[in-house]
């Protein structure tokens, strides 16, 4: 079921003059602005990669990819019910989650038809309790009902491999290693690794050598 915050995010992109919901090569897009065509993906990347690749063969596309920088959580008394208590998600999604999609995307991005944005968003989600027998065994059980946006913070856009170099450090070591990327950026090495793995099939770092056993990379140029 399409949420709340699927067409708010629809509406906002088709803008006045746009349109929404029309087929397109045997595809049915979000939104249509001019000659571009825009899709709206909270899931993931993965899911839509043959959809984009075969529109792009004779459109201009532009994916939104929204992150979940800050959610509301409201909690009803049952579906439809009322509000029983409001909190703040302790759970916060970064720039750098984008990365965990991205490496389902390296063969359709870049593309020279092809723009991808980020907006940061804060959100509402509303949810209820869930009492189903095959759901019983988890804890904290519940069901969402809608996510609703509230705010949009910040919009981040990549069309080229280059653009995604933006969102490293800029003292990071040249040549580099995915250690070094982990220290400078805070992060796991194991999402290092997934970042780094990104930038080389998609074009933005190239390896250069290696350590020991551990590949160096140089941006590229």
């Amino acid at each position: 079921m399409e949420t709340t915050l699927h067409r708010q995010l629809k509406a906002l992109y088709a803008g006045v003059e746009g349109r929404m919901e029309e087929r397109v090569d045997g595809y049915r897009i979000d939104a249509i602005c001019g000659e571009q065509l825009v899709e709206i993906q909270h899931g993931g990347l993965a899911a839509i990669r043959a959809k984009i690749a075969v529109l792009l063969k004779n459109h201009d596309v532009l994916v939104v990819k929204p992150l979940v920088v800050r959610k509301q959580l409201v909690k009803l008394a049952k579906r439809g019910g009322r509000e029983l208590s409001r909190r703040l998600s302790p759970k916060q999604e970064t720039l750098l989650d984008l990365f965990h999609e991205l490496v389902y995307f390296t063969r359709v991005f870049p593309h020279p038809r092809l723009t991808l944005q980020t907006p940061l968003v804060e959100v509402e989600e509303r949810r209820y309790p869930g009492h189903g027998r095959r759901r019983r065994w988890r804890r904290n059980d519940h069901v969402v009902e809608d996510q609703r946006l509230l705010t949009v913070l910040d919009i981040h856009e990549f069309q080229t491999a280059a653009d995604l170099l933006s969102l490293l450090p800029a003292d990071l070591p040249q040549p580099f290693h995915s250690g070094h990327l982990a220290t400078a950026l805070g992060i796991r090495r194991w999402i290092a690794q997934r970042i780094v793995y990104c930038l080389r099939h998609m074009g933005a770092a190239t390896p250069c050598g290696k350590a020991g056993n551990v590949v160096l990379y140089e941006r590229a140029a």
